[in-house]
């Protein structure tokens, strides 16, 4: 019992780093470069500030190749 306990406190102490620092959807997408073509899409659309808004928010996110 105490081995679980140790293993469950251990993995949430170690997720809580990560998940204070939440990236946007657009944050996300530009920092790889497999998104470009999805990025200049949103951009080009004007959906850059809403996905960069508090969501919570869905995407479907097409790589270059999905495009292509």
């Amino acid at each position: 019992m105490n081995k679980l306990f140790v293993s469950i406190a251990a993995s949430v102490l170690f997720a809580l780093p990560i998940a204070a620092k939440a990236d946007t959807i657009v944050e996300v997408a530009a920092g790889n470069p497999d998104f470009s073509t999805l990025v200049t899409a949103v951009k080009a659309a004007g959906l850059a500030e809403t996905l960069s808004s508090a969501g919570p928010f869905t995407v479907f996110a097409p790589t270059n190749a999905a495009f292509a």
